[in-house]
This record gives structure tokens, C-alpha cells and sequence, in this order.
């Protein structure tokens, strides 16, 4: 089995990745709860596929920190230097006491916590969401690549126009703690991930950006030229992208949900989503490709993207979501896709 070897310039961050980021969600029982054997399997394949350092994205939300604390425990259980990992940790959210059966921030998402977890935007939550990162991790490896998790959802939670103003007012406090963190040479780079690209243009203009990650926004499926003129800006500034969630939650490879819903052939709301899959579908095989293969190649399209995150709970998985990322694709692919519909045919960077 061959590594992954090649990594590239990450932007103005100074560092270089591979194109593919290993999420961790899975570490944190999302859906439903792992046996440690499994997770530890996961880690170590992350390290027989791509050549180091390896690029591995987390979370203080993932299973209230538990995703930090098992990849920390497997890390250490591998004997992995520090410097053969790259880590970077969405920051927001706080461990909190279990008071209920199950968790209260995102019931049903989680499986087997023993802890719960708090939001905490603001400059002082800042600092205690990074400590505790890098407490839970053990202490041995450092989050170098930190930013603010899902702000849109924080906004969007907002009950008024007053609440609204004082949200973006945590954030901007938010960002001022993690220029200090960067300024004191404790992590390299500061960013932003989320589902609104649109937050992320918002959040650009009020911070000092170095990599973003968008999340169900640059698809195959969905694709909008005004991203595209602004993914093309942060690439001109230096700033590194990471695409992640090319799937939309898995539909466009034959899951059951799209974006984080789950959806059905027979709601006629849902209807044209699957319309467009099983277009895609038969396209993907008249030219011997996979919808995964597809997706990814897409996403990893636009100028300034260096990285797609993929996640996976089985570790016989890892190499195969690895070599999605150095598939070849015929670029009469992609002309085809163009001339059925499925992707604008003013899309510049393919076909």
C-alpha cells in the first residue's frame, strides 16, 4: 500500500498539508458509540496512508470533547511525535457536567457521553475552550491551527435585533483572543469554519483570516458564482481553504441524509434531490467513475483549495476515502456533466 506523499503550501500559514484532512467527529461518538479498538484502528490508518506530518481537524462540540481526548489517548498509544500531526480545533464550546440521560446540546447526535457541553463565544471562552483542548489531548500535542466553530448557527440563534449585536459583538471578542494566541506564537494560524460561506465573507471583513473551512458550500451540486468570486479572493490574500462536507452528508453517495436531514424520495420537496442523484448517478458510471471520486475531485477544484476533509467510523475506510483525493478523472467527465445540466456550464475550473 502506497502513502499519500504529496502536501502543499497551505496559504500564509507556513504550513503544508495534504489534500486530504482526516475529521474526527467519529472519535467523538457521533451517531453511535465506537469501541475504543475501532478508534484506535482509525488513527493508525490515518498514519499508514499519508506520508506525515498528516493534517486532522477537531473539536470541543465532538462528543463534548471526547473526539479530542480518544485522538489524544490514540496518539499516544501509537508513540506519533508532535511534529509528524498537524491539529487543528474549532473552538466554542466548553465540557460540561452530565445532568441528563443524554446530552442537551444536540440531543440525538451523540452516543455514549459521560459529559455535556456549554457554548461559550466570547473572549474569556476563547482562552478556556483552547486550555482545554489542549488538556484533553494530553498535553503532548499542540492545536495549531485554531478558529471559531459554526458562528452562522451562533448568529442565526440570535432572538432580536439586540441579541444579534451582541453576538457578533462575542465574536469579534472571540478573535481578538485568538490574535493574542497567535501573537504569542502558541498557534500559527487563525480561521473560521461553516456552514454559511456567507458568515465566513462576514467574518472576514471583521478578522484577520489565515485558512477557512466551508461546510456544504462548494459541491458538485451546489456551487454559486458569487463563493466561487469569493473563494477566489481569499486564494489571492493568501488564505488557505479547506472544502469539506462534499457529500452533503453523505446524499451525493447514496446516504439517506442531506445536510445533516434526513430526506425521502417521496416528499416532493425532496424529489428534485434525488432526481439530480440518479442523474448523476448513471453519468458516474457510463464513465467508470465513483459519485465519491466525483464529488471530491470537484471539491478540490477551485484555486485556493488545498484540502478535503472526509471522516469515516470504520478504518477500512480511510485508505479508500485517501485515494479519492488522488483520483484521475477524463475531463470529458466533467464537459458531460455540463452538457446534462448537473453542473453550470460557466463552472471555469473543470470541463
Amino acid at each position: 500500500m502506497s502513502k499519500l506523499e504529496k502536501k502543499r503550501a497551505f496559504g500564509k500559514t507556513g504550513l503544508c498539508i495534504p489534500s486530504i484532512t482526516f475529521g474526527t467527529s467519529c472519535l467523538g461518538n457521533l451517531y453511535r458509540e465506537l469501541e475504543w479498538d475501532a478508534k484506535l484502528g482509525i488513527v493508525r490508518e490515518w498514519f499508514n496512508c499519508v506520508a506525515c506530518p498528516i493534517f486532522a481537524d477537531s473539536a470541543g462540540k465532538y462528543g463534548a470533547g471526547l473526539a479530542l481526548e480518544e485522538m489524544g489517548k490514540a496518539l499516544k498509544e501509537l508513540h506519533i511525535p508532535s511534529d509528524s500531526i498537524v491539529i487543528s480545533n474549532k473552538l466554542g464550546w466548553l465540557r460540561a457536567p452530565l445532568e441528563t440521560p443524554e446530552p442537551r446540546f444536540e440531543p440525538g447526535t451523540w452516543a455514549g457521553l459521560k459529559h455535556d457541553a456549554v457554548h461559550d463565544i466570547s473572549y474569556e471562552g476563547i482562552f478556556k475552550c483552547w486550555e482545554e483542548g489542549l488538556s484533553l489531548l494530553g498535553g503532548e500535542y499542540n492545536t495549531e491551527l485554531l478558529s471559531v466553530h459554526d458562528p452562522d448557527e451562533y448568529l442565526a440563534s440570535a432572538s432580536d435585533r439586540a441579541s444579534m449585536n451582541k453576538r457578533m459583538e462575542d465574536i469579534r471578542e472571540a478573535y481578538r483572543a485568538l490574535a493574542e494566541i497567535k501573537k504569542k506564537g502558541k498557534a500559527k494560524a487563525i480561521g473560521v469554519g461553516a456552514k454559511d460561506w456567507k458568515t465566513i465573507r462576514l467574518i472576514s471583513d471583521i478578522a484577520e483570516l489565515d485558512w477557512v473551512m466551508f461546510a456544504n458550500s462548494l459541491t458538485v451540486m451546489r456551487h454559486p458564482p458569487e463563493l466561487l468570486r469569493f473563494m477566489e479572493e481569499l486564494a489571492a490574500h493568501g488564505v488557505g481553504i479547506v472544502n469539506s462536507a462534499v457529500f452533503h452528508a453523505g446524499f451525493l453517495s447514496g446516504g439517506d441524509y442531506f445536510d445533516y436531514r434526513l430526506v425521502s424520495e417521496s416528499n416532493p420537496s425532496d424529489a428534485p434531490l434525488f432526481a439530480w442523484r440518479s442523474k448523476f448517478k448513471a453519468l458516474c458510471e457510463r464513465f467508470g467513475t465513483s459519485p465519491a471520486a466525483a464529488c471530491v475531485q470537484f471539491g478540490l477544484s477551485v484555486p485556493g483549495v488545498v484540502s478535503v476533509s472526509l471522516n469515516t467510523s470504520r478504518s477500512d475506510r480511510v485508505q479508500e476515502n485517501v485515494s479519492l483525493v488522488d483520483t484521475q478523472i477524463d475531463p470529458v467527465f466533467w464537459t458531460a456533466m455540463k452538457d446534462n445540466g448537473l453542473i453550470s456550464e460557466k463552472y471555469p475550473y473543470l470541463g
